[in-house]
């Protein structure tokens, strides 16, 4: 079982910012929306690129480069051109720090 790694202060982003982090080697976006944190990989699976940068809609990010949308809580795909969900991090807060775990090989 992977550990938790502290990636923020919790006190670092507003609500609808994020930060792009290293969690054991991989680039992880970290949101705030509506006061609870959220971590997606930060790559769209359309085509590899970095999505962090795209717009965010609510609980969506729109990919800069072709559009595809994904849902920041779950790593859902919502729209082409993308079909593969992005893979979602386990969050919590541990004395005011934002701490991501990479469960992919749980």
């Amino acid at each position: 079982m992977s550990e938790w790694v502290d990636v923020i202060d919790e006190s670092v982003l507003a609500d609808g910012e994020n930060v792009v982090v290293d969690v054991d080697g991989t680039d992880v976006a970290v949101f705030k929306i509506k006061g609870d944190f959220y971590a997606i990989e930060d790559v769209c699976t359309h085509d590899g690129a970095e999505i962090a940068s795209g717009i965010l809609e609510g609980d969506e990010i729109i990919c800069p480069r072709h559009g595809a949308r994904f849902c920041v809580r779950t790593g859902a795909v919502k729209s082409p051109p993308a079909y593969e969900n992005i893979h979602s991090f386990p969050v919590r807060i541990e004395n005011g720090k934002v701490q991501v775990r990479d469960n992919r090989w749980d």
